[in-house]
């Protein structure tokens, strides 16, 4: 791969390029300019690789470009209209409007009189509402214009079906640190300092977080730095005086909050305490509200946890609510707490798959009557109609348990929604169960083997 023209020397730089470096900001200037310029995304440019081919074929096509900031998307678009000799019109979905869309086609019908391709890259496409997008549908299916959009959302969520169903989604990755570093060797050439120290250069990596915008945009100052303290190597002391606080890659409410807060709820569901704090950690350090991460670790108490170690949810909502009176960062540490003992106690969705198939059996077996003997019977009326006749009381029963007592509506086969597993409480649970089931069964014989009667146990209040 060949490297880029040095940093400070625009007489290899291209026109457009030469202008004076306080006004172009180093990762403008370093674009790359042919494909081969293009760092990472082996997977989309390596021989044989779906955007290579696309490349080498010459098979233009409407497209999305998924991924972080910083990834090389609108490179790659620009790079395209380059390689296809086409007109490129950028957008960007946060500034421009449905004019503004207007005067693309009007450009594209213009560049097509002409016999000239068009390609309208949308910056930010997610932004852009429905009747936004659809306005390019007509032209992308006529072929005025070749469409490429760009986002940092999954396009499933931010983007149109139909927009989304005429191109192809190509997901980009975020920079690894071989890359940074092939970006680092690419500035030194003409910047005025000889070398950057390896302290220095995993410190910017660190920074970097995948993305080349924010590594270059840090190496620039610090290059500058540099050249003012009149060293010859960027030492990491140096490196540091011009370094801001560095924030993980979070985007709140975007795909990054989802994927965190997955790996954070199945390595708390797995018992990998350690991954547990790490993705933890992470969303804190990444600018995620506490108060989202305590409610979802109430979620996973119940979810998870549930009756295995009823404790786990009276832990989880202290924690939210010692956050709540103690604020950062001292109440973090109580919601840490709280991932450790979710990470670690006995777990069990018995709780959670009842529920689930409960509210399923109730909605396909519909609106069954409540059983006489079931029904509440404040008024006298309701008395006569046979409203709680024959109920038994359980707490006047031996164990307070009325053996063979039948709650379902009638005719209906006693379903087991609920099946504890042999985890923690459970286990005790498991065993209470079988103990009722199997006095629930002698009961039930009992009671087909005595006569009818007409006495009515005694009944609590009305409810």
């Amino acid at each position: 791969m060949e490297s880029s023209p040095g940093l400070f020397d625009d007489a290899e730089l291209p026109a457009r390029l030469r202008l004076p470096a306080a006004q172009t900001p180093l990762a403008e200037r370093l674009r790359p300019h042919r494909l081969d310029e293009v760092v990472g995304q082996r997977h989309l440019l390596g021989p044989g690789k779906p955007l290579r081919v696309a490349f080498e074929t010459r098979r233009l096509h409407s497209m999305l470009f998924w991924g972080p900031p910083g990834v090389g998307k609108t490179t790659l678009a620009r790079l395209m209209a380059d390689a296809f000799d086409a007109d490129f019109l950028p957008l960007s979905a946060v500034l421009a409007g449905v004019k503004d869309i207007r005067d693309a086609v009007a450009q594209a019908q213009a560049a097509q009189l002409r016999g000239r391709a068009t390609i309208v890259f949308v910056d930010e496409v997610h932004r852009f509402n429905k009747s936004q997008q659809d306005a390019f549908l007509p032209h992308v299916e006529s072929g005025l214009f070749t469409f490429i959009g760009a986002t940092t959302e999954n396009p499933s969520f931010e983007v149109n079906s139909a927009l989304l169903s005429r191109a192809v989604v190509y997901v980009l990755e975020p920079l690894d640190a071989g890359d940074l570093l092939i970006l680092m060797q690419r500035v030194l050439p003409g910047s005025g300092v000889e070398a950057i120290a390896p302290a220095a250069q995993q410190r910017l990596i660190r920074h970097a977080d995948g993305d080349a915008r924010r590594l270059l945009g840090a190496l620039e100052l610090a290059l500058q730095a540099t050249q003012r303290a009149g060293q010859q190597e960027l030492t990491a002391d140096l490196l540091e005086q011009t370094l801001g606080a560095t924030l993980l890659r979070f985007d709140k409410g975007g795909d990054q909050t989802y994927d965190l807060i997955s790996a954070l709820h199945k390595s708390v569901r797995g018992s990998d305490v350690d991954a547990a704090l790490y993705w933890f950690a992470r969303m804190l350090e990444g600018g995620a509200d506490p108060r989202y991460l305590a409610r979802r670790l109430i979620r996973m108490a119940v979810e998870d946890i549930g009756l295995a170690d009823p404790k786990a949810l009276t832990l989880a909502l202290d924690a939210a609510q010692t956050y709540e009176r103690l604020g950062s960062p001292e109440g973090e540490l109580a919601l840490a707490e709280a991932v450790v003992y979710l990470a670690v106690t006995p777990k069990s969705n018995a709780v959670y798959k009842a529920y689930n198939t409960a509210r399923a059996f109730a909605k396909e077996t519909g609106t069954q009557p409540v059983p006489l003997h079931l029904r509440n019977a404040p008024t006298k009326l309701m008395k006569n109609l046979g409203y709680g006749k024959d109920y038994r009381y359980a707490h006047d029963e031996a164990d307070a348990f009325a053996a063979g007592e039948q709650y379902f509506p009638e005719g209906m086969t006693p379903p087991r929604f609920y099946q504890p597993t042999s985890r923690g409480v459970e286990e005790r649970i498991a065993r209470r169960l079988q103990d009722l089931a199997e006095r629930n069964t002698r009961g039930s014989v009992v009671s087909a083997l005595q006569p009818e009667s007409d006495s009515v146990a005694p009944k609590p209040p009305a409810d």
